[in-house]
């Protein structure tokens, strides 16, 4: 559910990347996202994660 989610917002645009960034780690780290997800969805904000 998160993946498909954060995929939608993403891809819109609307989202402030620091705070998505910020969400992603914490679905990851919760087990809500597998490495792989959390890979693309970064990818497609532009590499941009906070970790």
């Amino acid at each position: 559910m998160e993946y498909r989610y954060a995929k939608r917002i993403i891809l819109r645009g609307g989202y402030e990347p620091a705070d998505m960034a910020l969400k992603l780690t914490t679905f990851k780290e919760a087990g809500k996202l597998t490495q792989e997800q959390y890979d693309e969805l970064t990818a497609l904000m532009g590499g941009t994660t906070n970790e």
